[in-house]
């Protein structure tokens, strides 16, 4: 049935405007002016397209707050990650990936690229059903009330020129073709539901070998999909990169079709100079995941050099050290200054384009984002009169001064999902600590 909303404020294509009906049926906007709001719903305070989280490991939340203890770097907390790897199987990772979808619904988020490579038993052994894991990812998506992107990642082997090892051996589907045959059938089996688009994933140069990388890129030909890697996020990474096959993550992805319009390459934080130009020229989207990033102590990347070149910026939350695209958005500009000593790198409509249509567009879902006739209906409402946000005005204040927090309400593909800060499927908290007590 046809609904219409009335929104106090809106971010347009145009810029934020006043007193803004948007009508919707179904799933889809297929109105939007200016006027009174009559008998429309209202929506008080700032209204955005959906947010989209282009980058999600959905396990990792459980290792929030708990590894925070004493020193380390990725590689110490990267043993933590594979105990919670160990620990699942389908039925806990669903319990687990809704009430973490759940959580970034009730931040305003209304798509996810899940970067899935949890895929057998434990021991290695495929499920009776090999993709059990991945109907499981997108189950918790649909209950939580988003759509998502499954990047079906390929993982080979443990690092470069290693074998995969302990927590490793489940990620592993032997070689890339085997690999392919199972990621076709999970594909097959969500062929034309909107809601759901399969994509594909190198994991990173460390766990796929170069030459099976051609067939993971021909996946991505094949269904028109997405096709996302992990790149030069650790210097240690570039280093064992460089002296196997005398090249830079990103030289070799791009000489082995990886790169191009459909591709995102995730953190991108030490690069060359050669590396921005292959990313930019080829169209290749840069996921920045900022937080994350802090939170391990990897670096800061450059992204503006790389969007100045043409390379269209996402966000991502990643490992879920939090879950608040405004703070993913406007630590890319923070870290900028903390990097150049200068302010005022980046807009605050670049970095929300960044945040919503740049990051639908990068998970295959190009008709999302917008607030605009034909697109998705996605509208996240934030609250301009908290002790965050009360006294800012116009796009700046969500993007520099708003959180998770101030957003109250989320209609994600046309559903009601959040309504006054409560997601429809109750107490978020006490899921996650059920969730999370089950597999820590």
């Amino acid at each position: 049935m046809p609904v219409t909303f009335w929104c106090e404020q809106a971010w347009l294509p145009e810029g934020v405007a006043q007193s803004v009906l948007v009508e919707v049926d179904g799933t889809r906007i297929t109105g939007v002016t200016q006027g009174e709001p009559g008998d429309a719903e209202r929506l008080p305070g700032l209204t955005l397209p959906g947010l989209a989280n282009a980058h999600s490991h959905a396990f990792h939340r459980a290792l929030r707050g708990a590894t925070q203890a004493g020193a380390g770097d990725f590689w110490t907390w990267r043993e933590r990650m594979y105990e919670v790897a160990a620990a699942l199987d389908p039925g806990t990772y669903l319990t687990l990936a809704r009430a973490v979808y759940a959580e970034m619904v009730l931040a305003g988020v209304t798509c996810v690229g899940e970067f899935h490579y949890l895929h057998h038993a434990p021991d290695g052994r495929p499920y009776q059903d090999p993709n059990a894991m991945g109907h499981a990812l997108v189950q918790a998506a649909r209950e939580a009330g988003l759509r998502i992107a499954l990047l079906d990642t390929c993982y080979l082997t443990g690092g470069v020129g290693t074998a995969p090892a302990g927590a490793q051996t489940r990620f592993g589907d032997g070689d890339a073709d085997r690999w392919a045959s199972r990621a076709d059938d999970l594909a097959t089996a969500y062929e034309g539901q909107p809601d759901v688009e399969i994509g594909a994933a190198v994991h990173s140069v460390r766990a796929v070998p170069p030459e099976q990388m051609p067939v993971v890129a021909e996946f991505s030909r094949r269904h028109a999909a997405p096709l996302h890697a992990h790149v030069s996020e650790q210097r240690a990474e570039n280093a064992a990169c460089v002296e196997m096959y005398a090249a830079t993550p990103v030289q070799v992805l791009h000489e082995r079709g990886v790169l191009g319009p459909r591709s995102t390459a995730v953190h991108a934080t030490h690069l060359s100079d050669v590396d921005i130009e292959l990313l930019a020229a080829s169209g290749t989207h840069v996921c920045m995941c900022p937080t994350t990033e802090r939170d391990l102590a990897d670096g800061i990347g450059p992204a503006r050099t790389l969007f100045d070149h043409g390379a269209p910026i996402t966000l991502g939350s990643d490992s879920h050290a939090i879950i608040d695209l405004f703070e993913e958005a406007r630590a890319v500009e923070l870290d900028e200054r903390l990097a150049t000593g200068e302010r005022g790198h980046w807009r605050a409509a670049e970095l929300m384009t960044a945040a919503t249509v740049a990051g639908h567009l990068s998970l295959g879902f190009p008709d999302a984002g917008l607030l605009v006739p034909g697109a998705w209906a996605d509208l996240v409402s934030v609250r301009m009169d908290t002790v965050r946000t009360a006294g800012a005005h116009g796009l700046e204040a969500a993007v520099f001064a708003a959180t998770a927090a101030d957003v109250h309400s989320v209609i994600s593909g046309g559903r009601r999902v959040v309504t006054d800060g409560r997601h429809e499927l109750g107490d978020i908290g006490a899921m996650l600590a059920e969730a999370i007590g089950r597999v820590r």
